[in-house]
């Protein structure tokens, strides 16, 4: 049961890991795109998109699915699968919310992969910070398992929702100034 357990943590970890880095790499291809002349250009998007690849076949996809076989196993393990308590049950809506943002995340790599444009650097810099908001929610449910602690939790989201997004703002103000 903990081998379960300690594989599906490992699982998870690399998986988010994956999540984070596709969208920094998308960021850079819509960069690429919006400013940089050729040859660089052209360049820089071969490299992007044959490291997009690697990472997305290589790590992220294969964790996503070993994180839910393992859960899976998780779930019939401690006999969830006869009873689930309010919690699980919400973390449960938000890990699909997460598989989700990955399918979204697929399409966005397959239209990068394709050469076309998608969203702009600054949309995909929020877009970002979806899978943090998911990896907060998630973290602190699993760890407080009170659906009473999440209302606090939800309101700790949102003020980080809020904090991020004015970072974002400020981040993108610095680049521009010279």
């Amino acid at each position: 049961m903990l081998y379960i357990k300690a594989l599906h943590i490992i699982f998870i970890v690399t998986w988010f890991a994956g999540l984070f880095y596709i969208v920094r790499l998308f960021i850079y291809m819509m960069e690429a795109h919006e400013s940089a002349k050729e040859p660089a250009r052209s360049i820089l998007l071969d490299q992007y998109k044959i490291m997009s690849k690697r990472l997305w076949y290589g790590i992220t996809w294969p964790s996503a699915v070993l994180t839910l076989i393992m859960g899976l196993g998780l779930l019939i393990t401690y006999g969830y699968h006869n009873y689930m308590p309010d919690w699980l049950w919400i973390k449960i809506g938000f890990v699909v919310g997460l598989y989700v943002y990955h399918f979204i995340c697929q399409q966005l790599f397959g239209k990068l992969q394709r050469g076309e444009q998608i969203w702009s650097s600054q949309k995909l810099r929020g877009w970002n910070e979806v899978a943090t908001v998911f990896l907060i929610a998630i973290v602190f449910l699993v760890v407080l398992r009170s659906t009473l602690s999440m209302a606090y939790g939800i309101v700790g989201l949102i003020i980080i929702s809020a904090l991020l997004m004015l970072a974002i703002n400020l981040y993108k103000k610095a680049r521009k100034s010279p």
